[in-house]
């Protein structure tokens, strides 16, 4: 399986079967990791991270606090893509990891990175 990162940059093809997602908040800068697996159903979320919280994002009910991130499984059906904005304004990019190699995305404005299963 693979995953194609779609951006004004070109398309960035990883051959993987899981990523992981990390950016920063942009108000609270405070940094936030999504772990995805990449299934035939589409990108299924299997855990989220945020390393505190903040005015209006809170950590949900059933999170464990552990070694400073708050831990949680959120209950979204799989996604067939994944939009990400790349605004340029904030703090950061994206950081998208998979078999230990880390791209950045969206440090600068441009249109949103689209994340899809390569055909």
């Amino acid at each position: 399986m693979a995953l194609c990162a779609l951006s004004a940059a070109g398309v960035l093809r990883i051959a993987t079967t899981s990523f992981m997602l990390q950016w920063t908040h942009s108000v609270e800068k405070i940094p936030w990791q999504e772990d995805w697996q990449v299934t035939p159903a589409g990108f299924v979320l299997t855990e989220a991270r945020v390393q505190g919280s903040g005015a209006g994002m809170e950590p949900p009910e059933g999170a464990v606090l552990r070694d400073g991130w708050y831990h949680y499984v959120p209950k979204i059906p799989p996604r067939q893509e994944l939009v990400l904005a790349a605004s340029g304004e904030t703090v950061s990019g994206w950081k998208l990891c998979a078999n230990g190699q880390c791209h950045e995305l969206g440090t600068t404005a441009e249109q949103p990175i689209k994340i899809t299963q390569c055909q």
